[in-house]
């Protein structure tokens, strides 16, 4: 299963939906990627993908400092899952990949 591509999240968080980007690509047989939302980008770390789970950690500052840990199931071209925030109630997280567009020839 590939997970590789652009996928758009929506967190589900205690202070309303947070919409981030998570762009994940295989670099040298690892799997790794980034993450975009709340005007800042940051690395993932720990990405494994075990049958159709997907799992990855990231450390954010906005809207506040806190270090996730992300935990979805991959079907196809969406997936659904838990972000975890240390001791705080874990966050529903929703996503779908974006459909790559092929170029066209004129």
């Amino acid at each position: 299963m590939s997970v590789e591509g652009t996928w758009d999240l929506s967190i589900s968080t205690p202070i309303g939906k947070i919409k981030a980007v998570v762009e994940l690509l295989h670099q040298d047989g690892v799997l790794t990627g980034a993450a975009r939302g709340a005007g800042e980008e940051v690395p993932l770390s720990d990405v494994a993908l075990d049958g159709d789970r997907l799992t990855w950690k990231q450390a954010i500052t906005k809207p506040m400092r806190l270090n996730l840990a992300f935990a979805v199931t991959v079907t196809g071209d969406s997936l659904t899952g838990t972000a975890k925030a240390g001791r705080l109630a874990a966050s529903k997280v929703t996503g779908q990949r974006r459909t790559v567009r092929a170029a066209t020839e004129d």
